[in-house]
């Protein structure tokens, strides 16, 4: 378990990380579609950003302004957080990378957010990145035991056992899924991983991706 001094530590490390690689892509890759269906690298940054900003009362706020629709609220949020410039949006990001501002909700959240996001913009840049590994499971952790309406994949999870194949972690019983902490991670969370990144009787049950 990751202790909340060590989570915000590599929270701002993860997103000084992105900065680093953001700042040196080319204006058009600003456009290239993320991870996140519908939204493009830039407006994965923007969310980013309202989410690095978004107090606890300020978002009860905006779930009430929302009528409690989390999707509505996080379109909301890239609409008015995404410059025309995606520089100045990147530049906005840096300012408030160090902040540990959260909305109410368990802290491991915060590495999903950034695990997750991370690789929703630079999968389809081409990017990588090794990412902390004992935290990497502590995000998968949590969503394996959180229901997918918050965001989790506990539904998936119980289908059957994970094991990360980068870390001591192996969750639930069932047919076996094996791949990187990160990649198990970007599954539980609805993403789709590159074909032969699962492997394992459960693998196909996973979601993934064409290259």
């Amino acid at each position: 378990m990751s202790s909340k001094s060590a989570v915000w530590a590599v929270v701002h490390a993860e997103r000084q990380a992105l900065i680093n690689d953001l700042g040196v892509i080319a204006p058009a890759q600003w456009g290239t579609p993320s991870l996140c269906v519908g939204w493009s690298v830039h407006d994965v940054l923007a969310h980013m950003f309202d989410v690095a900003t978004t107090t606890r009362l300020g978002f009860v706020r905006r779930m009430i302004a929302a009528r409690g629709d989390f999707d509505r609220d996080n379109q909301t949020g890239v609409d008015r957080e995404r410059a025309d410039d995606p520089a100045e949006t990147l530049a906005a990001f840096r300012r408030v990378a160090g902040r540990t501002a959260t909305p109410p909700a368990p802290l491991a959240t915060r590495l999903v957010e950034e695990f997750a996001h991370g690789e929703d913009i630079r999968r389809p840049l081409g990017l990588q990145r090794d990412y902390p590994v004992e935290h990497v499971a502590t995000a998968l952790h949590y969503l394996a035991k959180t229901s997918q309406k918050w965001g989790g994949g506990k539904e998936l999870a119980e289908r059957v056992r994970l094991v990360a194949t980068d870390a001591d972690t192996a969750i639930g019983t069932g047919p076996e899924v094996r791949g990187s902490a990160i990649a198990l991670v970007l599954a539980l969370s609805g993403r789709p991983v590159w074909p032969g990144e699962l492997t394992g009787p459960g693998a196909a049950v996973m979601p993934t991706a064409s290259r």
